[in-house]
């Protein structure tokens, strides 16, 4: 019997979208060895020699005009891309797209992206049969996720469903599913453990991802953040930027024994696991990461648009505050002052719309035809007691 083929579209547009499509497929291949998943960016595949220069030129828009970003994300909001747009994408960028899904054939495409999930839906508009599922990976819903021609959509929360639906989405088609994270963060594992494995001082720790885009706090949080180096851990996590990696450790302010500074990890799951607070920006996979292992979260510099409606989400909830130099003197001082109570603290707390980390990946399995039973069985937690702990955080 030919074994089921999910085909999963992202762009590099940030590592969000495309870190929801890995983290999804590999839940899928956790719950089901049998199904076949594929994740590409489709783009950067079609068009290797092009992209990398779109994605800079994106990056550093971003990086340098956050506000002309937020503008044109409010002023298309509420919009659809339009046919001819569609056209102009697939045109450009997305010409073979079609012989791709006609090579690997799958039985499913799920698009993590706005653009190519646009350019599957005029294929499909074109009579390509194949079941189009978009997941949205932010806690917002921007008028370009949605196509006429979609199947389903999965998406965060409640609120993201009512968002569509406004739009003209059947409910019927959306599934509030949570965003996908990777299996390596459905579980916690013990701290104490984890920072002697990791060569960690086993004191309260606080982890500070700058990924890609680098560190966008001035002199002010610094100061606030290495004032009590001598008992509190820094650890900066930069991502691939080896450039801001180079400058931090040149840093005379850096060089202390409990300031750990690194670049790539692909072990966040146990950093987080390791850490007693979290400082991030605001990105949806991030944010997801940090509530399945129920990290306190403190966001500094959200991009204009889909962060900010991401920071918004966490901080009404009272998961996160907003990264200010009072903010973090007030929680390095509870965790100098409060730090067994915030370990008592540190229990998973039911919010709105939490789904269990892996309920995304059964979603989708159920929605192949997976009995719903077999897929849950695929997978139990190493304990019960495990499952029903997971982190929650409040804030001090």
């Amino acid at each position: 019997m030919r074994k089921k083929r999910v085909l999963l579209f992202s762009e590099g547009f940030g590592t969000g979208h495309t870190g929801a499509a890995y983290a999804l497929a590999e839940g899928i291949r956790l719950l089901s060895p049998d199904v076949q998943c594929r994740v590409i960016e489709l783009g950067k595949f079609l068009n290797p020699t092009v992209a990398p220069w779109i994605l800079s030129a994106y990056r550093k828009t971003v990086s340098s005009q956050p506000k002309l970003v937020g503008m044109m994300y409010k002023t298309q909001y509420h919009k659809s891309l339009n046919r001819l747009t569609k056209l102009a994408l697939h045109r450009i960028f997305y010409t073979h797209a079609s012989q791709v899904i006609e090579q690997l054939k799958p039985d499913l495409i799920i698009c993590t992206h706005p653009l190519p999930a646009a350019v599957i839906s005029r294929l499909k508009r074109q009579g390509l049969d194949v079941p189009l599922y978009t997941l949205i990976t932010d806690y917002d819903a921007h008028g370009s996720w949605v196509n006429a021609e979609a199947n389903r959509y999965l998406v965060s929360t409640s609120r993201v469903k009512s968002i569509l639906t406004g739009r003209g989405v059947s409910p019927e088609l959306v599934t509030v599913t949570g965003i996908p994270v990777h299996p390596k963060f459905w579980e916690r594992s013990n701290k104490r453990l984890l920072r002697k494995e990791l060569g960690l001082a086993d004191i309260p720790t606080v982890l500070i991802m700058g990924g890609g885009w680098g560190l966008m706090f001035g002199k002010e949080i610094m100061n606030s953040l290495t004032a009590r180096m001598d008992e509190i851990q820094l650890i900066f996590c930069m991502g691939s930027n080896d450039k801001q990696v180079a400058k931090m450790k040149a840093d005379p302010l850096l060089n202390h024994p409990n300031v750990r500074i690194l670049g790539y990890s692909s072990e966040i799951n146990k950093l987080m696991d390791a850490s007693d607070l979290l400082i991030t920006k605001p990105g949806g996979m991030t944010c997801t990461e940090g509530q399945a292992k129920g990290i306190p979260m403190l966001f500094y510099s959200a991009i204009p648009g889909q962060e900010e409606k991401n920071s918004q989400y966490f901080v009404e909830l009272g998961l996160a505050e907003m990264l200010d130099p009072d903010v973090v003197d007030k929680w390095f001082s509870t965790l100098l002052r409060e730090y067994a109570g915030l370990e008592v603290q540190r229990k998973r707390r039911i919010v709105p719309d939490r789904k269990e980390p892996q309920y995304c990946a059964t979603t989708v399995l159920q929605l192949l035809g997976k009995p719903a039973r077999e897929a849950a069985e695929a997978w139990s937690p190493s304990s019960q007691q495990i499952r029903n702990e997971e982190a929650v955080y409040v804030t001090p």
